[in-house]
């Protein structure tokens, strides 16, 4: 079976953009699974993203409150198509990343990570996956806003791209 994967984080949502972006709804709905990296900041948020997704894996960042909190994890782990997927906000400064991460997350396959607004795909030593998607609506130091998408299929993750969000595509 091959699974469609999305990965967002930091929406920042209303202080960065009113709305998710109808490039990115249109790839919420087109996955299998989305992976949402935290700092929502707002549970409409969550729950357009709930109703969207046939499945979703989410995680509270730093800037999300007691609601969102109530509501998500800090880290969460699945497995899908036999690979172990961590996830988690915050990862710490980006030397010493790989390694970091490595022991903390040393039952993982895939590590997801938000925060940065940047994006990040690495390979520790032990072979930790790192995939942090950027932000689909607060570019900050980037080029363009951004999300991942990827396949997983028989324990392999194939077709990992960085998708640049267009300006206009921006939802009512």
């Amino acid at each position: 079976m091959t699974t469609r994967l999305l990965l967002l984080s930091d929406t920042h949502i209303p202080q960065r953009a009113r709305a998710l972006p109808a490039q990115v709804l249109a790839a919420i709905e087109a996955a299998d699974v989305v992976f949402h990296a935290g700092d929502w900041t707002h549970e409409s948020v969550l729950d357009d993203v709930e109703r969207r997704a046939p499945r979703l894996v989410g995680v509270y960042g730093n800037n999300d409150g007691d609601g969102l909190r109530g509501r998500l994890p800090e880290v969460a782990r699945v497995m899908i198509e036999g690979l172990r997927f961590a996830m988690v906000h915050e990862t710490g400064p980006a030397a010493g990343r790989e390694a970091r991460c490595a022991a903390r997350f040393s039952d993982a396959d895939v590590l997801v990570f938000g925060h940065s607004h940047i994006p990040w795909d690495s390979v520790a030593p032990g072979g930790l996956r790192l995939l942090n998607p950027g932000s689909p609506t607060d570019r900050r130091r980037q080029p363009a806003c951004t999300y991942l998408t990827l396949v997983a299929e028989a324990g392999e993750l194939r077709e990992v791209t960085l998708v640049a969000v267009g300006r206009s595509t921006s939802a009512a």
